[in-house]
Parts: C-alpha cells; sequence; structure tokens
C-alpha cells in the first residue's frame, strides 16, 4: 500500500463563476485507521451543484468549504483496512470522502453497498440526488393522478427521478432541459411525456407561452432545480393551489441575475396569494429518517430497470474541477460523476 494519497482542496473563494485556480491538488500522507475507523480506497466521487454555495463564505443550511481542506464530496471505494468489526476487507462502502482517492472514516459513518449494483448508483439514482427526489415528492408533491408537473434540469439525477415518480404515480410530466439532446434524452430515456429546450427560448415570456402549450391544464406541481428564465415562465401557468419545490436555483448560484432574479417582491408575492401557491424549501437532510424506506422502494425498481438513470463520468481526479465546471453550465448528461483512477 502507497504511503501517499491525493486530494483536490479549496484553495481560495471564486468571485462568480470559479476557476481552476480555486483549487489545488496535493499529495498528503495516507492516513492509518484508529480504533473504529475504516480505511477506503476512493472509486468514484460524487458532483453535485450544491457544492458551488458552500464554497462562499456566507451563513447557509450547511458550514461554508474550508479553505486548505478536501474539498467536500460523497465517495464510493472499497476497503483496505478496517478497525470496526462491522466492515471488512474489500467491502464496497459510500462515504463523505471528498474529492480525494482515499478516506479513513469512522465506520459509523459508511454505509455498506449493495454489491449486486454497480457501486456509482450510491451517488445518484441511489444517493442523495435520487432521494432528494423521491423525499420531496412525498414531503410536499401531493401528487394525484391526471396533474401536471413540471421539471427543470430534467436529465440530472434529480429530475429524471422527479419524472419517472410523477409519471409512475399517474401524472402528465413535462420536463426542461439545455438542447435538443436532453430533451430527447428526457422522453424517450426517461419517459416524460414532452420537454421544453429551455436554451431555445429567449426569456420568461417566450417560455410561458411554450409552457401554456405543453401544459394545457396548468401546472399544479413544479420541482425547480434552476430558476432564471425558466422559473419566470412557469409562475404565471401555475394553477390555483400549485405547489413549488424549491430544491435549486442553480442558473443563480455564481451571482448572475436575469429578468426573473430581479422581479420584485411584489410581483411574485401577489402570484402566490392570487394563486394560493404553496412553495415549499426542500433539504434532503430534513428527511434522512426514510432514508432506508426510499432504498427499499427504489432499489428493486432500479435493479427490475423501471427506474432509469444515466451516468456522465469523468475519468481522474485531477479532472474534477474541470468536469464540476461543465455541470454547472448544464454540461453533464444524467449524474455527474468522477472515477478515480
Amino acid at each position: 500500500m502507497t504511503d501517499m494519497m491525493q486530494r483536490i482542496v479549496l484553495a481560495r473563494r471564486p468571485q462568480g463563476f470559479p476557476v481552476e485556480k480555486d483549487f489545488r491538488m496535493e499529495d498528503i500522507p495516507m492516513p492509518t485507521p484508529e480504533a473504529g475507523e475504516v480505511l477506503v480506497r476512493v472509486t468514484y466521487i460524487s458532483l453535485d451543484p450544491y457544492m458551488r454555495g458552500r464554497m462562499d463564505y456566507v451563513k447557509s443550511y450547511t458550514a461554508p468549504q474550508e479553505l486548505d481542506q478536501t474539498m467536500g464530496a460523497g465517495g464510493v471505494g472499497e476497503v483496505l483496512a478496517s478497525r470496526d468489526p462491522a466492515f471488512s476487507e474489500g467491502d464496497l462502502v459510500f462515504g463523505m470522502f471528498g474529492w480525494a482517492s482515499h478516506g479513513c472514516l469512522p465506520g459509523k459513518a459508511l454505509r455498506k453497498l449493495d454489491p449486486d449494483l454497480p457501486p456509482s448508483t450510491a451517488l445518484g439514482v441511489l444517493g442523495m440526488p435520487g432521494f432528494t427526489a423521491w423525499s420531496g415528492l412525498a414531503a410536499y408533491g401531493d401528487m394525484k393522478p391526471g396533474e401536471t408537473l413540471v421539471v427543470a434540469a430534467a436529465t440530472g439525477p434529480v429530475g429524471s427521478m422527479v419524472g419517472q415518480l410523477a409519471k409512475q404515480a399517474g401524472l402528465h410530466v413535462v420536463g426542461v432541459a439545455g438542447g435538443p439532446e436532453k430533451c430527447a434524452m428526457a422522453t424517450d430515456t426517461f419517459g416524460f411525456d414532452a420537454c421544453i429546450d429551455h436554451r431555445a427560448h429567449s426569456g420568461a415570456l417566450d417560455m410561458m407561452e411554450t409552457l401554456h402549450k405543453e401544459c394545457p391544464k396548468g401546472v399544479d406541481v413544479y420541482f425547480e432545480n434552476v430558476g432564471g428564465h425558466v422559473l419566470g415562465g412557469v409562475l404565471p401557468v401555475m394553477n390555483l393551489h400549485g405547489r413549488i419545490i424549491i430544491c435549486g436555483m442553480i442558473a443563480w448560484y455564481s451571482g448572475e441575475s436575469d429578468e426573473t432574479g430581479d422581479m420584485p417582491l411584489q410581483k411574485l408575492w401577489r402570484v402566490a396569494l392570487v394563486k394560493r401557491l404553496t412553495i415549499q424549501g426542500l433539504l434532503q437532510t430534513d428527511h434522512v429518517s426514510r432514508f432506508g424506506e426510499f432504498l427499499a422502494e427504489v432499489g428493486p425498481k432500479v435493479k427490475a430497470g423501471e427506474i432509469a438513470y444515466l451516468e456522465d463520468v469523468a475519468e481522474g481526479l485531477e479532472n474534477a474541477p474541470g468536469a464540476f465546471f461543465s455541470m454547472l453550465k448544464g454540461g453533464n448528461k444524467g449524474k455527474q460523476v468522477v472515477k478515480i483512477a
């Protein structure tokens, strides 16, 4: 076993959109597990939009990413050495290892993986993104057969799960994605009824007109992952007593502005009042007690091919920053992961 490992740290806080110089790759000594700890060789790490928010030093639902420390992230890998009797060499596990080639964590912070599924599924369809979709719909969607659901970032790991679960619940499902290829993916791979290319629309008014055509009965549930002119187009199409589940706002994470971002609060508040909307923020951490229920319900569906998923795999830890930048701009096709060489 080598006595060194690699990691990527946050070298400085981004000013606007992150760049390569905001990160630094380092070689550091390999940790030695103490009593109750497990040493893991990481094989895949997860890249997720929430990481951009943690790079800023602002008060939020989680602590900011510390400078000069390993970039936080979930990962999967193989146990190399264990001082916890619940884990053995060769076990496949999930843990918060960060952007790193190895990790050493207490056994209680790890989860054994189903050996009959690819380990990387624990980062996407059967991990935090899939659970976010499932828990958000279960807690706040109040879905009824025949209703219409719209989901932004429709081919990402959250959006694709939202759409598939809604279809299985009997809803009319319309996705919003970037580009014809992703829109075709939403309908052909994930079974959406329709998908709108937001890049082909110049603003909120244009988006609203297309949504009216694809959602002739209006929108009952909007699962928000994006913000921007997509949100601006959806708001006027929401039905009375509609539900908006706010999961993310990737269009605004690096300080970008647009017509919807600059909307006076009084306009938004009036829409919410007149249409009696329920606008609910979603953090999957509020629902972790139901994670076992999620795995029990969705795991068999993934094995049976009843839930489709896609993964966009970048090769090599050194390419994590570039893959992260691409993901923030919608360049990924499916769940973005990095395979550690």
